[in-house]
């Protein structure tokens, strides 16, 4: 852990310039770095890896797009090494005695586990289908209620633990505890759980394309990182009229390494992909977007931060439901897009990967930035 011995090396040698290793900017600078450092230099000898054991992507014949079966024999699971970066970064250079680091870390850990055993159902064991939809759910619930367990029952977060910054309304917060303090868990942390879930498997939907969930997921990490900054400096809290929670600062680290390692895997997975980062990374990152969101107390910003997660998870949910609908009402099920999630419609339309990932990007940035501006119109 480079920062309790850079620390030492201050406080007892007192070197100069060693002090600027005590700012989170810096450290969080140096967390990316190293992140986006793991990531590219390690990602051949990733990629080998996985080829030799055969860990390769199978496409599945059945959804209508002929396009991907190039991609038949890619590497997969990649995700792993997406964790790798994160972890290590994020453990060298952020404040070990802070809660808020461990906690995201078991989180994105817990869920890049459940992420794994779905790739290895799907890639090892050669079933498609990979783990069963509600052994998945299951583990994100139990996962989701350790964290709001901890978020709400932790005594350092007792003065803080229901309320949640509303956008757009200036001193005013939501407080989950509407039926009193002694029932505050029985709401908050159901909405943990219901976070945790959506935003993984949102972003899990949203893999799909070459480059789409690392870059869309980059973006988000860095705006997370802003907020988490902003909200853990009582100067700053203070003058953007949000809560002031100390610590939360800290996963400015967490963040920067997120960023750094979706950057670094980028290299390999964007178009044509060398790599795919598999239900190990997808899960793992939308958990952590999550989780930092519900940390910072943030949440309520998540369906703009993470717009284009939502609309990919939205088109699902509509082209299921309208299907069911039109197959009780007409006796045969009829399509509200050409196929979902929405990224491969516009395959169907005709669009190049390439352009559906850049523009998607380009609305995220747009997304990312508006969350921002957020905390100032209010």
């Amino acid at each position: 852990m480079l920062y309790l011995l850079l620390d030492w090396i201050q406080q007892s040698v007192q070197p100069p310039g060693f002090g600027v290793f005590g700012f989170i900017t810096v450290r969080s600078a140096l967390a990316a770095l190293t992140a986006l450092f793991i990531s590219i230099f390690f990602g051949r000898k990733m990629i080998r890896l996985l080829t030799r054991l055969q860990l390769q992507e199978n496409i599945r014949d059945d959804v209508g797009l002929d396009a991907h079966q190039v991609k038949e024999g890619t590497p997969s699971m990649g995700g792993l090494l997406i964790l790798v970066a994160i972890i290590v970064s994020t453990i060298l250079w952020a404040n070990p005695f802070n809660i808020y680091i461990w906690l995201i870390l078991m989180v994105t850990i817990a869920l890049g586990g459940v992420g794994f055993v779905d790739d290895y159902i799907k890639i090892i064991r050669k079933n498609k289908e990979g783990l069963l939809g509600k052994f998945k759910i299951i583990g994100q619930v139990i996962i989701g209620a350790l964290l709001g367990s901890v978020l709400y029952f932790y005594p350092d977060f007792q003065d803080y633990n229901t309320l949640s910054t509303i956008p757009f309304v200036k001193e005013a917060n939501i407080d989950y505890a509407i039926f009193g303090e002694a029932l505050g868990w029985a709401i908050y942390i159901p909405v943990c759980i219901f976070i945790l879930t959506a935003v993984s498997n949102s972003v899990n939907l949203t893999d799909g394309l070459d480059g789409l969930a690392s870059g869309t997921t980059a973006i988000a990490g860095l705006a997370l990182g802003i907020l988490a900054y902003v909200s853990g400096r009582v100067d700053y809290s203070g003058f953007l009229d949000i809560l002031y929670l100390p610590g939360t600062s800290e996963l400015t680290v967490y963040c920067a390494a997120m960023v750094g390692a979706c950057f670094g895997f980028l290299w390999y997975n964007t178009y044509p992909a060398e790599v795919f980062m598999g239900d190990t990374g997808s899960l793992a990152l939308g958990g952590g977007i999550g989780a930092v969101a519900l940390m910072i107390h943030k949440e309520l910003l998540l369906p703009i931060l993470c717009g284009i997660f939502f609309v990919e998870a939205l088109s699902v949910i509509i082209q299921t439901s309208y299907f069911k609908y039109t197959k009780n009402k007409y006796g045969e099920g009829r399509r509200f897009f050409k196929i979902a999630p929405l990224h491969h419609h516009f395959e169907m339309k005709g669009w190049a990967e390439p352009k559906i990932v850049v523009r998607f990007w380009i609305i995220a940035i747009l997304l990312a930035i508006f969350t921002i501006i957020t905390l100032k119109l209010r």
